[in-house]
């Protein structure tokens, strides 16, 4: 018995050794553990711990048992000493293999643990990598954009600039052809002006024209 929980022992310190240090091994342990711990293991584990541990309560009460019978009987017997010293050194023993199997699950777990917070940890970096890749890429969309528009606003300003310029054309135009047509209206009114007066005057020769005629005639007579 003290030799199997010896070996036991020293099998569970070898496993923590492992745990500690990051190594091949450790993986191997670690997917082995998590075979245990899946489908009947916990059962057969917890079966075979509650086992060990009422197996040392029953040696604590041995101990205790014959300590007492000591005090009662005031004599120390050898056999009863080996038999005492025998149950205290099994049930401490069978007291540390428990510790040191609930040190072995609890490092299983918060190795797990690690594992998966580091999973979603990368698993996290790379969406944050993305999301900057993503990020930089709308950034350069948005300059992109930007220059666009700065450039459909100097084009905006340079088609303001124009219309203006050709407003200004059309009015000074439209001021010369008001011009024009007052001026041609001038025109026209002295040209009526002239045509009437040269009609005066032709009426006015026709006249004298007869006159001449009439005389001349006159002194032919």
């Amino acid at each position: 018995m003290i030799q199997l929980l010896f070996t036991l022992i020293f099998a569970e310190m070898a496993l923590i050794v492992v745990f500690v240090f990051k190594t091949p091994l450790r993986k191997l342990v670690i997917m082995g553990l998590d075979r245990v711990k899946r489908g009947r293991g916990p059962i057969v584990v917890k079966t075979v711990t509650g086992t060990v541990f009422v197996v040392m309560l029953a040696t604590v009460y041995n101990a205790v048992a014959i300590q007492r019978r000591w005090i009662q009987e005031g004599e120390v017997n050898p056999t009863d000493q080996i038999l005492h010293a025998k149950h205290l050194l099994e049930a401490s023993l069978m007291g540390f293999s428990l510790f040191l199997a609930l040190m072995i699950d609890r490092l299983h777990h918060y190795i797990r643990e690690l594992r998966l917070r580091r999973k979603s940890m990368e698993a996290v970096k790379k969406q944050n990598r993305v999301f900057e890749d993503s990020k930089l890429s709308v950034s350069e969309e948005i300059k992109v954009m930007e220059e666009e528009m700065t450039k459909l606003r100097g084009r905006i300003k340079q088609l303001e600039t124009q219309l203006e310029e050709k407003t200004k054309e059309a009015s000074s135009a439209e001021t010369n052809a008001i011009a024009l047509k007052k001026q041609s209206e001038g025109f026209l009114l002295e040209y009526d002006r002239l045509l009437e007066e040269n009609q005066n005057l032709r009426s006015q020769l026709q006249s004298i024209d007869r006159r001449l005629s009439f005389s001349e005639s006159k002194k032919v007579m």
